[in-house]
């Protein structure tokens, strides 16, 4: 009997396979045998676990949508407590993490964000019930009316910015928005 290992392995492999081709081609290159061929399983194999390519995007985007929940939550649980615990976490999602893990980051994201928009705009609907939860914790956070929200709008811009290609702020430019956010968690405390 099958402990449904290999049955998950399989799955995370057509899942890294179909994003990474969406990384390399765009959602015009995903088609069901790419994805089954690079990931090293049969068509059959692929479509017992997505019988589409919407249910490939599909599940590219709730494991998007799982990974971006439980990153958030995470980074969360490491602030201390009290007003600005969200918007703190914001900050460190956008600014503190290394620029290497934010660009990954940024680029996987994108990748099944626009695969997505572009099959069928709806199928970002886990995407945007993550956000909706953040949103709601932004607003649940203790910070006067908009300081959380300018600094979420801060790292949703930045993001927008990199898979865009629309600029590329300098290490003195992200300084002084990160230094500016920051003193708007020191006046709403």
């Amino acid at each position: 009997m099958s402990d449904g290992s290999a049955t998950s392995d399989a799955r995370t492999r057509i899942l890294d396979a179909a994003e990474a081709i969406v990384r390399a081609r765009g959602v015009s290159g995903l088609t069901l045998e790419a994805a089954a061929r690079q990931a090293g399983v049969s068509k059959g194999g692929l479509l017992y676990h997505f019988a589409s390519k919407e249910a490939l995007i599909t599940g590219l985007l709730a494991r998007m949508a799982d990974w971006m929940r439980q990153d958030f939550e995470a980074m969360v649980a490491t602030q201390a407590e009290g007003p600005g615990r969200v918007a703190r976490t914001m900050l460190a999602w956008a600014f503190e993490l290394a620029p290497e893990a934010v660009n990954e980051r940024c680029d996987r994201a994108a990748a099944v964000f626009l695969a997505a928009f572009h099959h069928d705009p709806a199928l970002l609907e886990p995407i945007r019930s993550v956000i909706a939860e953040m949103r709601r914790a932004v607003v649940a956070d203790g910070l006067p009316p908009g300081h959380g929200f300018a600094i979420m709008a801060a790292g949703d811009g930045l993001f927008m910015a990199r898979i865009f290609g629309l600029y590329h702020p300098t290490e003195q430019e992200r300084h002084d928005m990160h230094a500016a956010l920051s003193r708007l968690l020191e006046t709403g405390s």
